[in-house]
């Protein structure tokens, strides 16, 4: 437990943070991966040269040190970030590593200003929340060897590879042992590792986008290619794309992840689905869970794409909204083509808006599930809460660093 000083001491060095908190994670970054490189596997390269995991890493020290006389205040996000962990197969021997480089790094940074007072605070604070860390990581391997009857990484062999749409490929992925899979809760994803040619072992997570409780894992996984000069391409996606066939082998791990569909409350409000481009993936899963668990209850599933060619699942939702008739299902493209305008296959154009959401939902109390880029999802939030929706009433995922405690 810190004393009261440490604590004074933590909370004095809120507005450094604020100021140099970036500039510390970045360096607390290059001399982690320089001196213990075995760790570099645990981080996507792409976050990396992009900034978002040092911005993100900046956010959580910086919500941290605000909170640190609340921590329940961070109980969320602690949970994210331990689910993160325990996909990627992180233990507790990793976390004195992160700790002598973190402390380090404020030496460093800081330097004259980071006083012995500052370092001890430091350490203890980071002490206090390793031990959070690791104790809710254990809980969740022992859950997951429970539930799903391993731990680690397994076997799992490409039984059926498909497109999805131009740049999404589904596969799906069977126990190479031949014993059956635990359902999944709808929403999480898997932890795949494999390991290119002439390359290291890589982790990438992928939200598992099929049915819980089918014989199978799906993953449905966009390639991804640089947006900047010099920044890399997906390894992951382009090799999974490009090297990697029915019959061939990759690892999983266990399912993780706290996005999840909540059981349906007792007034049975309607559920509305806004999916983002790649983040149908976890959606798709929580409505088909949806759909056959609580049969009474309204659904209302909101695709938004660029157009087209790059809709993900277009024939699979046409199939679900004939079989259920408390379905409802809307289309919109933002960037829609002539191509897309003569086959009629989307329903409306433009980013989400005010009046869909009157068209869709009107004045109905709902619950509300969000999935796509940063941009669309801060929009489709901001438009919700200006409708007086429950902020405890949207929940949302989306895919980049799980370090950001202040989220």
């Amino acid at each position: 437990m810190l004393t009261a000083r440490q604590l004074d001491v933590i909370q004095q060095t809120v507005p450094v943070l604020q100021e140099h908190g970036e500039t510390l994670t970045r360096h607390f970054y290059a001399r982690m991966f320089r001196e213990n490189p075995e760790v570099q596997r645990f981080f996507n390269p792409a976050h990396q040269h992009a900034g978002t995991q040092q911005r993100a890493l900046a956010a959580a020290i910086c919500a941290y040190a605000q909170h640190i006389e609340t921590p329940e205040a961070l109980t969320a996000a602690v949970e994210l970030i331990a689910q993160k962990h325990a996909s990627l197969g992180i233990q507790a021997a990793h976390y004195p590593i992160v700790g002598e480089h973190l402390l380090a790094s404020i030496k460093e940074v800081l330097g004259d200003a980071a006083t012995p007072a500052i370092i001890e605070a430091w350490a203890a604070a980071y002490g206090a929340l390793a031990d959070i860390f690791i104790r809710r990581e254990a809980d969740i391997y022992a859950q997951q060897h429970t539930t799903f009857g391993w731990t680690g990484f397994r076997r799992f062999v490409v039984k059926q590879r498909e497109a999805a749409s131009d740049n999404i490929v589904s596969l799906y992925l069977a126990p190479e042992d031949g014993k059956p899979l635990a359902a999944h809760r709808p929403g999480q994803y898997i932890t795949v590792r494999v390991q290119p040619e002439g390359g290291e072992p890589v982790m990438r997570n992928y939200s598992l986008s099929n049915r819980p409780g089918a014989d199978r894992y799906r993953i449905s996984v966009k390639r991804e290619q640089a947006m900047a000069a010099g920044a890399p391409d997906g390894v992951v996606s382009n090799w999974l794309h490009d090297g990697l066939g029915e019959g061939d082998v990759i690892e999983l791990a266990p399912p993780c992840g706290e996005f999840v569909l909540k059981p349906a409350p007792a007034d049975a409000r309607p559920l509305v689905f806004i999916a983002g481009g790649v983040g149908i993936t976890p959606l798709l899963s929580m409505l088909y869970a949806a759909l056959q668990e609580q049969p009474g209850r309204a659904v209302i599933f909101i695709q938004c794409a660029l157009n087209g060619a790059v809709r993900a699942f277009a024939d699979e939702l046409t199939s679900l909204r004939a079989d259920y008739p408390q379905l409802t299902t809307h289309v919109r493209l933002s960037d829609a083509t002539d191509a897309d305008r003569a086959r009629g296959h989307h329903d409306s154009e433009g980013l989400l808006d005010e009046s869909l959401l009157d068209q869709l939902i009107g004045q109905r109390e709902s619950e509300f599930y969000l999935c796509g880029p940063t941009p669309m999802l801060a929009h489709a939030r901001r438009l919700l809460l200006a409708r007086g929706v429950d902020a405890a009433a949207i929940h949302l995922e989306f895919f980049g660093p799980a370090a950001d405690l202040a989220a």
